[in-house]
């Protein structure tokens, strides 16, 4: 029992985030609303008011009935054949093998050849030791730092008022010098263009924090520095410094270019889209704090434990006037384990957390997330030497690699391909995160769910990549007017992100789709509430069930176009599929193990609220 319950606790909630369990009793996580007294008493074992409402609500279990005996079996036999069917078309003896078998790499299950095809995940998969060695070297060096810095500055009890200073100072200094080694490494003397971009945003913010013109240029100028880092493809040295010095130093500047052979990552470009949001979080955080202290504002919340707060708290509560400062922003916005991928974290909750260490980053705790990271890494192992479906795509379209296909066969290609997509960047997301957490920084987890435990489109956007759908929803659809104008919100949000990850029309196909898809679920709420089912919750959740069916649908379509075979290869499946009666066939019958797989969704989820927790996703 010791054992299985050790396994449960790794994949547990708590364990991904402690944040997702806040209002639950044995919470690692400090409550978003302390319980105060009423006249109900006192909560049960520290459970917030809002976990009890949420248990009062939920309905009781339907697990063991008839029913939903009918949904585990049909699910389970479905999901039996989707790998079959996805391994099966990645055997040697497929007639399809030779025309995608070139993209194939050696791999380490003995008879196995791994699927390596997909150039962002190869990048990281290939270099899994050298991440976790320049981890481990992190490690070591940051307890070498601080022995050093406390012998130079003693440390101060920890009672002091003077402790939460020191601890901020002394982890600033260490995080600029270790991220420019960092960034030395990665991108070679590149990072000087990184620091002119920084120090230009810096002085956005600097001499009238307060004014109007910040949000404004703030925006005029991030956005201005996406599109200039790629139509200038990150600025080359050898035309720069003849530009600068009147024809002269084109010699120079490729010397420069070419110094330590332009670094690990020589297109830094790519991955300073991520800091692009650092930049805006740290000008806008710091131009509200100035608006609140130009106003008076008397509403700052009286913290009895810093040390101990919410993360809702720490996000709200501006830092002090005297942490937005030029290393500050430097040590946040190069912050070294977050640097390359995230996950997001505004600048306010980074202050507050180098002041305060936070209880969440406990060994324990940080141990199993590991694990868990490990058990991730592994299945993606296994996926990717036997189902070879992203090499099978990549050659689809151009080696007709899925002719002769069956639907069943065609749709499993598409599906898998958007599991793939989801552990890809799972993986490196959570190694990030798992970095910061060593180091005693916790920032949000980006991956909730699995990719196959959603039906809500609203509700997938809150739990892929959630930092940035957080960190959206902070700085760009609460100030356009957040709930008040949702689709025109959305419409802003979804042509933002999808720029913001590429400047190409299949991203912003991709961004249109997702709002025109999220549309009739939006109209489907509004007509259909939960209100006018009251007495008929059974008719409600069939109903549910079938408006489920058809947004997993779209979700698919929709990611497969923007993240996977793009516009063309999503045409050429569906024509596969439907281009004949057995098509049509396979259609009924994927279709009713979608809405069976809804209704195990929705009482996964009546299950979470009985435990007193709602992801609301």
């Amino acid at each position: 029992m010791l054992r299985l319950s050790t396994i449960r606790s790794i994949f547990s909630l708590d364990t991904l985030d402690s944040r997702l369990t806040v209002n639950s009793p044995r919470s690692s996580c400090p409550p978003k609303n302390p319980t105060t007294p009423s006249l109900a008493g006192a909560a049960r074992n520290g459970e917030s008011s809002r976990s009890q409402k949420l248990r009062k609500e939920s309905s009781p279990s339907k697990w063991g009935t008839p029913e939903f005996w009918l949904y585990i079996i049909g699910v389970g036999i479905a999901v039996i054949l989707m790998f079959k069917t996805g391994y099966d078309i990645s055997k040697e003896s497929h007639p399809n093998y030779p025309k995608f078998e070139h993209l194939l790499s050696p791999g380490w299950i003995p008879g196995r050849k791994v699927d390596n095809s997909d150039q962002q995940y190869s990048n990281f998969r290939d270099n899994i030791p050298i991440l976790a060695a320049v981890l481990s070297g992190h490690f070591l060096l940051r307890r070498g730092f601080n022995v050093l810095f406390s012998r130079l500055f003693p440390t101060p009890p920890h009672n002091s008022s003077y402790r939460p200073s020191h601890n901020i100072n002394r982890r600033k200094y260490f995080d600029i010098l270790f991220a420019v080694i960092f960034l030395t490494a990665l991108h070679s003397l590149s990072i000087i263009k990184i620091l002119v971009i920084l120090t230009a945003n810096w002085l956005i913010s600097f001499f009238h924090p307060s004014s109007i013109f910040v949000p404004i240029l703030t925006w005029g100028f991030s956005i201005g520095v996406l599109f200039a880092n790629e139509y200038f493809e990150g600025y080359h040295f050898r035309l720069i410094l003849p530009w600068l010095i009147a024809g002269e130093g084109a010699g120079v500047g490729y010397a420069m270019d070419h110094f330590l052979s332009g670094g690990l990552l020589p297109r830094w470009e790519i991955s300073f889209n991520i800091t692009v949001l650092r930049l805006i979080s740290y000008n806008m955080d710091h131009y509200w704090a100035a608006k609140r202290l130009e106003e008076a504002d008397d509403q700052k919340k009286k913290l009895l434990d810093p040390s101990n707060i919410s993360e809702r708290d720490r996000i709200d509560t501006p830092a002090a006037m005297e942490d937005y400062g030029f290393f500050n922003y430097l040590a946040y916005v190069l912050y070294s384990p977050l640097y390359l991928a995230g996950p997001i974290i505004t600048f306010n909750d980074f202050a507050h957390q180098q002041r305060y260490p936070q209880p969440t980053t406990s060994p324990t705790l940080v141990i199993k997330y590991g694990l868990r990271l490990l058990s991730s890494i592994l299945t993606m192992e296994l996926v990717l030497h036997y189902l070879y479906v992203v090499a099978i795509s990549k050659t689809g379209h151009t080696h007709d690699s899925w002719s002769s296909d069956t639907p069943f066969q065609l749709s499993m290609i598409g599906y898998f391909n958007l599991h793939i997509i989801w552990l890809k960047l799972l993986i490196p997301w959570r190694f990030f995160r798992l970095w910061a957490l060593v180091d005693h920084v916790d920032p949000p987890e980006n991956m909730l769910r699995c990719m196959s435990n959603n039906y809500s489109a609203l509700a997938f956007w809150r739990s892929w990549h959630r930092s940035f759908n957080r960190w959206i929803v902070r700085y760009i659809y609460i100030p356009f007017g957040g709930a008040s104008r949702p689709i025109a919100n959305m419409v802003i949000v979804f042509t933002f992100v999808a720029l913001w990850h590429d400047l190409s029309f299949k991203l912003l196909t991709w961004g249109w789709l997702v709002v025109l898809f999220v549309i009739p679920e939006l109209v489907c709420r509004k007509v259909f509430s939960k209100r006018r089912f009251e007495g008929r919750e059974t008719a409600y959740r069939y109903l549910s069930g079938l408006g489920a069916v058809g947004n997993v649908l779209m979700m698919m379509g929709a990611n497969l176009v923007g993240f996977a075979i793009g516009v063309e290869g999503v045409r050429d499946l569906i024509r596969g599929v439907l281009g004949s009666w057995e098509g049509f066939g396979f259609v009924a019958l994927a279709c009713t193990a979608l809405f069976m797989a809804a209704q195990i969704m929705f009482e996964v989820r009546e299950g979470e609220k009985r435990a007193g927790i709602d992801l609301r996703c």
